[in-house]
């Protein structure tokens, strides 16, 4: 290879490494944001949306003739089913409207299905010989509960050239337990629509 055309290539050579590691030495800066403020990374399901199907559920069924009535009742919580083509903690969404209600103060919640192997395991260790059979808990002591809830997720998403819509819809249920009825229902929907350019 010549000399002459030699001496530019390598300096653009070189030009392209010294670009490429002063990227990879620049600092990444972490800073804390508002945990209320409105997500809009991206048009798929985030916090905000997490925050307002908690919110209005939780309103919700604070105001339901079952909660009203003031008897404490008892409620398992049943898995919310994502019915979205995106992965969607559910887990999270129950949890945030699980701790809602009991701030309230006019909701128990019995051990449920998922948290169930646990429960039994610490009952089964108890009932070792390591522990002290009087400080023990017994079993068969354990509360059902009155109430199940349960609810699901679905979504729309349309996408015309640059612009993207997703419509979320969240449906939670109450059902009475003994008898089968529907307590409670209500639903929350979401829309949110994103343009590239």
């Amino acid at each position: 290879m010549n000399a002459t055309f030699a001496k530019p290539i390598l300096a653009a050579a070189l030009g392209v490494a010294a670009a490429a590691l002063v990227a990879g030495c620049a600092k990444e800066r972490t800073r804390y944001g508002d945990e209320k403020g409105v997500e809009t990374v991206t048009n798929t399901f985030g916090s905000t949306d997490l925050q307002l199907i908690a919110e209005s559920m939780t309103r919700s069924m604070l105001q339901t003739s079952v909660i009203v009535s003031g008897n404490l009742p008892i409620v398992t919580v049943q898995e919310v089913r994502n019915k979205t083509s995106e992965y969607i903690d559910t887990r999270a969404i129950t949890d945030t409207i699980r701790s809602e209600l009991q701030k309230g103060g006019k909701v128990r919640f019995a051990v449920d299905a998922v948290g169930m192997q646990q429960q039994s395991e610490e009952l089964n260790r108890q009932q070792s010989e390591l522990y002290n059979r009087q400080a023990a808990v017994e079993k068969g002591q354990m509360v059902g509960a009155q109430y199940r809830m349960e609810g699901n997720i679905t979504s729309i998403v349309k996408q015309v050239k640059d612009t993207k819509d997703v419509y979320y819809k969240f449906n939670l249920q109450l059902w009475n337990i003994r008898n089968g009825l529907l307590e409670w229902s209500d639903e929350k929907e979401i829309r949110k629509t994103s343009t590239r350019g």
